[in-house]
């Protein structure tokens, strides 16, 4: 019975410790911290050289090593604050280990006192000799079962055992091999059950002399009659080194790293991922690939779909984005790059007219990449980074990455608001449960400065449980409309998401819900324009909202998202143009125009499934329904011009495909040859989509 039970304790635990596999850190930020100390000899109390040292994060799983220099010092650094179980082990000696909680900056101190190893010995009491028969090796000699001499019988003594350890390798605990792990499992059983069979000897009583029977030295009162022998009481369990001993079954929280302490995979605009493929001291990947077939049921007979970010080709199959990238990191230096290749790559900088200002073609440079940015970490309160480059932005809660999201087309909160900011941004983390994020920025969504103001705004994020997150963004200063620049913009887009049932144990049924709900509001002013109308001219404004409503079942395996949001949005400075003719944000349209006064009031709803067999790949499948009180999206003929587009959006076409030359429709009459020789793209009002596809990321 000892012996199934230490082996029961002894083996699940060290193929776990040998076999562990990382989990994906909670946080990203390259917090440092480290742990020193001295190793020493607890006999002699003399310093320990080569001592491998392995600090193991309990969270990420991630391992850092060292080795005692020959004064029994030793520094483990470049630790992520959090907990670490700390492991020093040698040949000779007993792997020692300890748990220590690292916060940076600075190192923590631990110190090893290690205990050679040696093996079990049985220990009796002096007048008891030696058994005949030589013991098996590595297990003490048995006590022969002879009377006492000279003295009533004893009770037997008891047996105590030295520690029973596997002498770890110079690689320590965390490194060794698994084979020579189970065999070292294998002699430690094999001398339990050798010492347990020692033991069943040593308890065998000895017979007692006779009733009456004269003392051995032939005088004296008679030897008294013996009293019941008990059985030997169990020996003591054999001391497990601390290596070996099966560690809590539940870690501790992680409570310094911002939101460690809970599982905010669930969030819309999260990703689900919580492990990652490949994780490196220097690098971590990232790669994405989103492909989709989408039905446009105006069907538009030149596949083109328009007034959205997600959308944009109907009945083919498609490619919206092949990102590959990641991160850098190192001694507190911070980088991010990833690439972008497919659609987004010419959907994203058409609606950027900053590039109309200047030289050096900022759309073709900035093309290809999504994020990219550097930056260094600061050991400050839970951290405290700045950062410089492209960076995704936070307004709309969905992320800019489809794999992330609840729902693949969002809504107009969402779609009509930023994608991604370029300039310089502080993220500050007082608490593990609050970020506080201002931005210098050149402007809303733009790769460079419209006009003479940049812009200024931020981002408070606040968790204050697991199952609750608030996002409150504000953007304001800047002058943001090509061509017009005494008109600036202010905006405000704020969040919350609720898990309101969550059952993670649940085997085929609802595990989890949760709702999300964002409203927006915003406006323009100066330059012929006002926040609330009246004599300095026509209101220009944006306001919107959306909810969401996500229910998952079979732990997690099968989702459904139902949700729509409304906006309305006069002067149109926000809403997406369509892209007629090959139009651009810096070319504009004249059949969509985006004048002071132009209204746009529009809903939608969608319905999403999603089956996500593992936790890279999403399977997904999508109907939504869009209104526009105003004709706006593709219908059967289509948004481009007979022959293709003729390269000069900004005016209108003849109905042969030529330009006519002109934004003025009269003048294009009189151009294109009279009535009816001006071509006019086919809008509708409403649009209803059938669409399915497939998300990746690793």
């Amino acid at each position: 019975m000892t012996r199934n039970l230490l082996l029961a304790a002894v083996l699940p635990a060290s193929i776990a410790w040998q076999l562990a596999a990382p989990s994906t850190p909670a946080w990203g930020a390259d917090m440092f911290g480290g742990v020193g100390g001295v190793t020493r000899d607890s006999a002699s109390k003399q310093p320990v050289a080569e001592v491998r040292i392995t600090a193991h994060n309990l969270a990420t799983g991630v391992d850092r090593t060292a080795t005692s220099r020959s004064d029994g010092t030793f520094t483990v650094e470049d630790l992520k604050p959090g907990r670490y179980q700390v492991a020093a082990a040698r040949d000779g000696f007993l792997a020692s280990v300890t748990n220590v909680d690292v916060a940076a900056p600075g190192p923590s101190r631990v110190d090893f006192l290690l205990t050679p190893a040696t093996q079990p010995v049985l220990v009796a009491s002096a007048a008891e000799p030696p058994a005949a028969v030589a013991p098996a090796a590595g297990v003490a000699p048995a006590v022969a079962a002879t009377p006492a001499v000279a003295a009533p019988a004893a009770a037997p003594t008891s047996v105590a055992a030295a520690p029973v350890a596997a002498t770890p390798t110079s690689a320590g605990p965390a490194a060794a091999p698994a084979a020579a792990m189970v065999d070292e499992l294998e002699s430690l059983k094999k001398r339990i059950e050798e010492l347990e069979a020692a033991l069943q000897t040593r308890a065998a009583v000895a017979p007692a002399p006779a009733v009456g029977a004269p003392p051995p030295s032939g005088g004296g009162a008679p030897t008294p009659a013996p009293t019941t022998v008990q059985p030997a009481p169990a020996p003591p369990a054999p001391i497990i080194p601390e290596a070996l001993q099966a560690p809590d079954s539940t870690p501790g929280v992680d409570n310094f790293t911002p939101f460690a302490f809970g599982d905010f995979t669930w969030l819309n605009g999260t990703s689900r991922n919580k492990d990652v493929v490949l994780d490196t001291k220097y690098f971590t990947p990232e790669v994405r690939f989103d492909t989709y077939y989408m039905l446009d049921t105006n069907q538009p007979v030149d596949h083109s779909m328009g007034g959205s970010t997600e959308q944009f080709r109907s009945g083919e199959f498609q490619l919206e984005q092949i990102s590959v990238g990641g991160d850098f990191h190192w001694q507190n230096v911070r980088g991010r790059v990833l690439f972008m290749d497919g659609l987004f790559a010419t959907t994203t900088p058409r609606n950027d007219a900053s590039a109309g200002v200047g030289q050096w073609n900022l759309n073709t440079a900035y093309r290809y990449v999504s994020e990219a940015w550097g930056g260094y970490h600061f050991n400050v309160n839970h951290g405290l980074n700045v950062d410089a480059g492209i960076f995704v932005s936070y307004i709309g809660l969905f992320s800019y990455y489809n794999f992330d999201n609840w729902a693949y087309q969002p809504s107009y909160v969402s779609s009509n608001t930023p994608w991604f900011f370029n300039g310089l941004r502080v993220q500050w983390f007082p608490t593990n449960k609050l970020k506080i994020e201002p931005w210098i920025i050149n402007g809303w969504q733009s790769y460079a400065k419209y006009n003479g103001h940049r812009g200024l705004g931020g981002q408070i994020l606040y968790r204050p449980h697991e199952w609750l997150s608030f996002v409150f963004n504000d953007y304001g200063n800047g002058t943001d409309d090509l061509g017009v620049p005494g008109r600036s913009r202010i905006h405000a887009d704020y969040s919350t998401e609720v898990r309101y049932y969550n059952k993670p144990n649940e085997d085929k049924g609802i595990d989890k819900m949760a709702f999300s709900l964002t409203g927006d509001a915003g406006c323009e002013y100066g330059e012929g324009v006002t926040c609330h109308g009246g004599s300095g001219g026509p209101k220009q404004d944006f306001l919107g909202f959306m909810v969401y409503n996500r229910i998952w079942w079979h732990k997690d395996m099968y989702a459904i998202t139902i949700g729509g949001g409304k906006m309305n949005n006069p002067g149109r400075y926000l809403t997406l143009l369509p892209p007629i003719n090959g139009a651009t944000a810096v070319t504009g349209s004249p059949y969509f125009t985006e004048n002071p006064g132009d209204k746009a009031k529009m809903w939608d709803s969608t319905i999403t499934f999603h089956w996500m067999p593992r936790q890279y790949i999403t399977w997904w499948a999508e109907t939504g329904y869009r209104h526009s009180d105003v004709p706006y999206w593709s219908g059967r003929g289509g948004i481009t011009p007979p022959g293709g587009n003729n390269n000069d959006p900004a005016n209108y076409a003849c109905m042969s495909g030529a330009s006519s030359g002109t934004n003025v429709l009269t003048q294009a009459y009189t151009a294109c040859g009279g009535p009816g020789s001006v071509w006019f793209p086919d809008l509708r009002r409403g649009q209803f989509t059938v669409s399915a596809g497939v998300l990746v990321k690793f």
